[in-house]
């Protein structure tokens, strides 16, 4: 039987790489604070704090997979030092924003990275994770970029925002849409991926991202979804930010909304991901999911990312 290792498994993503590996008959341990919530049924929960020493030594044997989802320098290096030698093949999952430039639509896995120069950055630690994780482990390693990860529980409420928003109705505060990309990874698909490219022993390094669809194919596939036949009113870039509404994610934002200078951001090349069996399924089933988690949630629950109603109101009102 394949042992895996996920150092996590408690989190959103790291709790689904667990289930989907037990759920292909491994023996999976998820070593973790379990502050997150528990491991998958099934999965063994070991509980450390990986930032004190001993961390790792409840963990015996030899492991098929190792998954590392932590940025942390102290974290990563630690469990390198610990497990590398007992590990026949490693994940580290890292991010599309280790890329310098956001600009080119279509960039691929050669495309230069940042200058780990603020550890304190997240792309900066992830860049300094794969070079450390590189160095100890060689051919065993498979560095994972996933860009925007999308799916039920998403606790950065990103994409969830615009079925949920929909599905209330009245008219609604959009971007500009032209010359404007969404490109995301269904956390299921990134997760199956995850398990079955760890089973073949892929190494190098893949851009874990889905299909690019248009702003407009977006809207139009969760205007479907959320069954909305109020207004989209679109507001230009200059004026959003004028009333201090933000980019992609956070507080007072239009999630997904990029400048257009940083339109390669949502365009990465996707085509090692296919290659090594990577799967994105429709667009419409993600937004499916979604909208019912998001009102399994409530709509109007506080959000990550997004315009609170009475913020969107005050914009609308302002731009009218």
């Amino acid at each position: 039987m394949r042992r895996i290792l996920v150092l996590g498994g408690t989190g959103w993503l790291g709790r689904e790489i667990a289930r989907r590996a037990h759920e292909s008959g491994a023996e999976v341990v998820c070593l973790a604070r379990g502050e997150s919530g528990p491991a998958p049924d099934g999965v063994r929960l070991v509980r450390a704090d990986r930032s004190l020493a001993g961390a790792y030594e409840g963990l015996g044997g030899e492991w098929d997979d190792v998954v590392e989802l932590a940025s942390e320098p102290q974290l990563v290096e630690s469990a390198l030092k610990a497990l590398a030698a007992r590990a026949a093949h490693w994940t580290l999952v890292s991010t599309v924003s280790v890329y310098a430039d956001n600009s080119t639509p279509g960039a691929d896995e050669t495309a230069q990275l940042v200058y780990p120069q603020n550890l304190a950055e997240y792309p900066d630690a992830k860049v300094a994770a794969e070079r450390a994780s590189a160095a100890e482990l060689g051919d065993r390693l498979l560095i994972a970029r996933p860009g925007l990860i999308a799916g039920p529980g998403d606790p950065s409420d990103r994409l969830g925002y615009w079925p949920a928003r929909l599905h209330r109705g009245g008219n609604v505060l959009a971007p500009m849409m032209s010359q404007r990309f969404v490109q995301f990874i269904d956390v299921e698909d990134l997760a199956d991926w995850i398990v079955s490219a760890g089973a073949a022993g892929i190494a190098g390094v893949v851009n874990a991202v889905g299909e690019v669809h248009t702003m407009e194919d977006f809207f139009r596939a969760a205007r479907s979804v959320a069954g909305f036949d109020g207004e989209l009113i679109t507001v230009d870039d200059e004026e959003l930010l004028a009333l201090d509404v933000h980019y992609w994610a956070g507080p007072r934002s239009l999630p997904l909304w990029l400048p257009i200078e940083a339109a390669g951001f949502a365009q990465r090349a996707g085509s090692a991901f296919v290659a090594t069996g990577g799967r994105s399924r429709p667009l419409a089933d993600t937004l499916t999911r979604v909208l019912t988690d998001e009102i399994s949630r409530g709509l109007d629950r506080p959000r990550r990312s997004g315009l609170t109603r009475d913020e969107e109101q005050e914009v609308l009102a302002a731009v009218r």
